[in-house]
């Protein structure tokens, strides 16, 4: 949600305040107590190429703070499947007015078999808040390692975190991680870029 004028702000301050409480009831799933701030938002998204991108992926898209960016520059003609295991979440994705948002109410174990069911062999564009420092190693290696499967070559995928400590799974994965960081963002927080390069 965009809040420009006082309605909006109200809005805004009631949905962060559910944010906060959902978040601190499911931090393992959620993995933060505040939401994406929109000038992290709009760099991660700036980040990405979108301008002929025909599927887009967001890994833990919580109440849709970045959901609306993504959408806002993304073609007409494609499809962002954004996958979020949080109820409460999903009811206020789907509220979200737009036929080129799937809300994929599972685990992004399941990349797969969502796309596919869309008849979509490739991704162009991944974006993840997932919290994989706090998920188990195998299911965070499993997951990054199905982005890439499913990535088409040259695609992105972006990773919001918090630290550094999970920068080496990327890595591992992709061969490459480019790391920029964004101040104005409760905690800060680094979004870690990787792309699929073949050889």
């Amino acid at each position: 949600m965009f809040c420009t004028s006082n309605e909006d702000k109200i809005k805004c301050g009631v949905s962060t305040m559910k944010f906060f409480q959902e978040g601190l009831k499911n931090l393992n799933t959620v993995g933060t107590v505040t939401r994406s701030s929109s000038f992290l938002c709009k760099k991660i998204v700036k980040m990405s190429e979108l301008s002929s991108a025909k599927c887009i992926v967001e890994l833990g898209a919580g109440d849709g703070v970045m959901t609306r960016h993504i959408l806002a520059k993304m073609p007409a003609d494609c499809k962002l499947f954004c996958f979020e295991i949080n109820e409460k979440f999903c009811i206020t994705l789907r509220s979200i007015q737009d036929p080129r948002l799937i809300v994929v109410e599972d685990s992004a174990e399941r990349l797969k078999d969502y796309i596919e069911q869309y008849g979509f062999e490739q991704i162009d564009v991944i974006f993840s808040a997932l919290p994989f420092v706090v998920l188990p190693e195998e299911i965070s290696k499993s997951i990054v390692q199905n982005c890439y499967d499913y990535l088409k070559p040259l695609g992105q995928f972006l990773q919001v975190h918090y630290s550094l400590i999970q920068k080496s799974l990327y890595l591992r994965t992709f061969g490459n991680v480019d790391v920029k960081f964004q101040l104005l963002n409760l905690p800060p927080a680094f979004i870690l870029s990787c792309v699929k390069i073949i050889s």
